[in-house]
């Protein structure tokens, strides 16, 4: 009998040490992964100057555009857009904008000028999006940019989906 309970502690202390080893690989593998990311360097777009695509945006009183000549999908994974905003008091906000589908963060790189020119933003690093401070930037992850966070849309299919007031994403809300 006592070599039977000496038997099981035995394999039941090799199956933790084989666990722990396969749980540090994998942890390992993980960071390895998040590691190995590398973003590319943004290249600055055209200023928009007309063509834009409307956002549906329900009843926000202002009007959300973006520049399709400036919708990318970079190899860094990375969908890179311009972002309009027409306030109601006729204000008029221009950014160049960066979105990471798998992390669900946000990075803007400029801001545009009334005489058609960027600044680099003072301050651009990522941060995680949020959906009661960013409505637009919200609606273009979660209903065209990124509806499958593991896999970001492809840029004419989420501008052809805006176009014709598709959504691609489903109606199960984000958690915040």
């Amino acid at each position: 009998m006592r070599g039977k309970w000496l038997a099981a502690i035995t394999a039941l202390l090799l199956a933790e040490s084989a666990w722990g080893a396969l749980a540090t690989t994998w942890e390992m593998d993980f960071d390895d992964d998040k590691k190995s990311w590398k973003e590319l360097e943004a290249q600055l777009p055209a200023y928009p100057k007309a063509n834009l695509v409307l956002m549906d945006m329900g009843a926000i009183p202002h009007q959300f555009y973006v520049d399709p000549a400036s919708v990318s999908l970079g190899a860094d994974g990375v969908t890179r857009y311009t972002a309009v905003v027409k306030a109601a008091g006729g204000a008029i906000n221009v950014t160049f904008e960066g979105m990471r589908c798998d992390t669900r963060e946000l990075k803007i790189y400029a801001t545009g000028h009334r005489d058609g020119t960027w600044s680099r933003a003072r301050v651009s690093q990522w941060e995680r999006m949020q959906r009661h401070t960013k409505p637009y930037q919200y609606t273009l992850y979660r209903e065209y940019f990124c509806p499958s966070p593991a896999r970001p849309t492809p840029p004419k299919q989420a501008l052809d989906a805006m176009r014709n007031r598709m959504s691609l994403g489903s109606s199960s809300s984000m958690d915040e």
